[in-house]
């Protein structure tokens, strides 16, 4: 039987900003536990985001190859960003798809929200299903290079298990889309 009144909450005590930056800013807490010990905690603030799982007409999933330099290799993801000043989830949604996968979605469904990494991380996730895709495009970031790549549902298994999706908001998408599909994991 769970207690009353237990508490997990960590309650800071020294808050020191190290950085700000432009998307995210670090911190390092000083902490006081539920048993009264002091800890440090390294906190990322991350502007939140949204992700989009753009599935065609022809049970296709429409991904982002791009280049992440923090871990020097080319992945894939489904189309994601951040959510621009003055705008809601949706409007990022439909801007985001419209850069980098040139289309528009006719329907666009909320699935939910989740954290990217909540162990240090605040970047809270909006994650949507894009369906009715209809050609729209709008001029890409210019810090950004991207290409469409297509993969059917049925080779979404095999892609993750050959490492080809790495990307977490990507893994945790397409297994959200092969469960709702019936889709089977190899």
């Amino acid at each position: 039987m769970p207690e009353e009144n237990f508490s997990t909450e960590e309650i800071c005590v020294k808050e020191n900003r190290i950085f700000d930056g432009k998307i995210l800013s670090l911190r390092r807490d000083e902490v006081r536990t539920p048993s009264g010990h002091i800890a440090v905690r390294e906190v990322v603030e991350h502007k939140p985001a949204v992700g989009m799982i753009a599935l065609t007409s022809k049970k296709t999933v429409l991904l982002v190859r791009q280049y992440r330099y923090a871990v020097h290799e080319e992945t894939l993801e489904i189309c994601a960003g951040l959510i621009e000043e003055g705008e809601d989830p949706a409007q990022s949604a439909e801007r985001e798809m419209q850069e980098e996968l040139n289309v528009k979605a006719g329907k666009l469904h909320r699935i939910g929200e989740f954290y990217a990494s909540p162990g240090f991380c605040t970047e809270m996730f909006t994650l949507f299903l894009a369906e009715d895709l209809e050609r729209s495009a709008l001029p890409q970031d210019e810090d950004e290079n991207v290409s469409v790549v297509e993969i059917a549902l049925p080779d979404i298994p095999a892609a993750i298990r050959e490492g080809k999706i790495r990307d977490s908001k990507t893994f945790a998408a397409l297994s959200w889309l092969m469960a709702k599909e019936g889709v089977a994991p190899e």
